[in-house]
Parts: C-alpha cells; structure tokens; sequence
C-alpha cells in the first residue's frame, strides 16, 4: 500500500480545486497543499458516522485497542448504563 500522501502547490489547487475536492471524496485519498514547497494544509475526506463507527468496531474486533466491556453494551447509550432516566 502506498502511504505517500499526494503533495499540490498552492497555486495550482486554486486553478483546479472543485477536481480536487471531487477526487479527495471519491478516492479518500488525502492531498497536501503545499506553498512554495513548504505544506501549508491538507484536504481530507469526510467520513459518514456511520463509517466512522464500522472502521472503530473493525479494529476492536481486530484486537487493535482495548475494549473493557462487551461489544453490546459498548454501543448502549451511556445514560441507560449509568442508569439515568431519559426524560
């Protein structure tokens, strides 16, 4: 897997930005904007929550971090763990 970011100049993200904003969320693949060779910011893809949540719960499951309860109550609403009254 290639895990160099793709660096632009400023000027050209400028000229070609909406194609660059188009290829970010289709290739979510982020983009280094650099000025005069120095980074200066980067463009990232938007995720969904719902995507965030699927690529969290796919690496607990992986074993990459440390869960200390289940997988159900992890997704429980924390105010009926604490016991709190939804009011």
């Amino acid at each position: 897997m290639d895990t160099k970011e793709k660096q632009i100049g400023a000027g050209y993200f400028k000229q070609h930005c909406l194609a660059i904003i188009d290829e970010v969320a289709q290739t979510h693949q982020p983009v280094l904007i650099s000025k005069r060779g120095k980074p200066m910011a980067k463009l990232v893809p938007v995720a969904a929550d719902e995507e965030i949540e699927r690529h969290i719960l796919e690496r607990l499951r992986a074993g990459e971090g440390g869960m200390q309860v289940d997988e159900k109550t992890f997704l429980e609403p924390s105010s009926r763990i604490a016991g709190w009254s939804e009011t």
